[in-house]
């Protein structure tokens, strides 16, 4: 008979506790990540690190931004997205890189027009 966690032999059972993930798997989890995000990004534009890459909000609207895989100043990281105020609408949303490629002429000198605030 079981009381309190003893056995009737008075050694107490061993607990059941949640699995311990150490530091170097967290770490080595993180940098997994940030390499995923690297190549989605470069894949998306074409370069790793850009400091005028454009971006587009979750409203339509495209800008430019500074877009470093792994690190943020200016936004909040959420995988491969960031939120991010969009100096279009003037509003808070989630961004993430396009492929400049795949826009119009018009769709460009329109991203170009707009730069969120910079960092000194």
């Amino acid at each position: 008979m079981t009381c309190g966690g003893s056995t009737a032999t008075g050694r107490s059972t061993p607990s059941r506790a949640a699995p311990h993930r150490s530091p170097t798997a967290t770490r080595v989890a993180a940098a997994a990540l940030v390499a995923i995000e690297a190549a989605v990004v470069a894949r998306r534009r074409g370069a790793l690190v850009a400091l005028d890459t454009v971006v587009r909000c979750r409203r339509g609207h495209l800008f430019t931004t500074w877009w470093i895989p792994g690190a943020s100043v200016k936004s909040l990281r959420l995988g491969w997205w960031r939120l991010q105020r969009c100096p279009v609408g003037r509003h808070w949303s989630l961004v993430t890189p396009v492929r400049v490629a795949g826009l119009g002429d018009e769709e460009r000198a329109s991203a170009a027009r707009y730069h969120d605030a910079r960092i000194p």
